[in-house]
């Protein structure tokens, strides 16, 4: 890591170690073209003059000198340094200058979600199966190390389109967990990938929810569009309902104690795999229970990454 990166905060008070740090941030990267946008900033392309090597770029904008570093960007930082994975973005360098700090990653030249795109959207029987183990890999190392991503969807999941490497990007909103479980916001996880738990109010979850992410994306990828495409929480809620049923507290201890459960919801009856757009012929006897794993309401039973990968769909 460079040498800039080692303390960017008291860096903030300090134009010495802004001017070393552009200096030795132009000295080792030569910056080419923006690869995209976002809320805190953009991700622009950059070589490594030493190496030759692609880098992408994260410049997180910094509008206020006294506030110091966004806190997404140091848990962002914080996560990634301790992550060393296959499966999970390698963080390269880090450096901090007037108004803007610098995150160095590995390039990845697609994500899941462009890369299905022209492929009509819908995957291979082989290549969704490659792709689901290893995400559940990269979460599986991640819970192992006690993160949750919590916002797991297929624009965060970056592809090698050469090597067909998936790795998991994006941990702005991911956090340590610890028991017991804190109260955490519930404004997590963009809506169409959100477990019900969230979508329900709860402010005490786990790791479940990233499985229920991965039960989505599993899903997409074999049939081609997401599966719950709500415009709101509540919407969000009602496709659930309606593709699986209406949960019951006989199925789910607890689920009337919820903040946003009514007992006045609609009751629908499950579909059935095979009634939604065809999953179960997409991903087979032993994928759609993998699925029906994934994605079970309690969070208590739901199934963790460490046994998905033990899952016979992978055999």
């Amino acid at each position: 890591m460079a040498a800039a990166a080692a303390a960017p905060n008291p860096m903030l008070d300090n134009d010495d170690g802004f001017a070393e740090a552009e200096r030795i941030f132009r000295a080792q990267y030569e910056v080419t073209e923006v690869l995209g946008e976002g809320t805190y900033g953009k991700v622009r392309k950059a070589r490594n003059r030493q190496t030759g090597e692609f880098r992408a770029l994260k410049q997180m904008k910094l509008n206020n000198r006294d506030e110091g570093v966004p806190s997404t960007a140091i848990r962002e930082v914080a996560i990634l340094k301790e992550l060393q994975h296959e499966n999970i973005v390698r963080l390269y360098d880090i450096f901090c200058k007037p108004g803007e700090l610098v995150l160095v990653f590995e390039l990845c030249d697609t994500d899941l979600k462009k890369f299905m795109k022209p492929l009509g959207g819908r995957l291979q029987p082989r290549q969704v199966r490659d792709f689901a183990h290893q995400l559940l890999k990269g979460m599986e190392f991640c819970h192992a190390n006690r993160i949750i991503h919590r916002d797991l969807k297929p624009q965060n999941l970056l592809i090698d389109s050469t090597t067909l490497q998936l790795k998991i990007a994006d941990f702005g909103l991911a956090r340590a967990f610890s028991l017991p479980v804190p109260q955490y916001t519930h404004e997590v996880v963009t809506v169409w990938y959100r477990p019900l738990e969230i979508l329900l109010g709860s402010k005490l979850y786990s790791i479940p929810v990233d499985m229920w992410g991965v039960g989505c994306i599993l899903a997409e990828m074999a049939t081609g569009s997401p599966l719950f495409a709500g415009d709101s929480e509540i919407d969000t809620a009602f496709k659930i309902f309606m593709k699986l049923g209406t949960p019951t507290e006989a199925m789910w201890p607890g689920l009337s104690q919820l903040p946003d459960f009514k007992p006045t919801f609609p009751k629908w009856a499950p579909k059935g795999w095979a009634n939604i757009r065809n999953t179960q012929a997409q991903l087979g006897a032993t994928g759609v229970d993998l699925l029906e794993q994934l994605m079970r309401y309690d969070p208590a039973t739901r199934i963790s990454a460490r046994g998905a990968l033990q899952h016979s769909y992978f055999a």
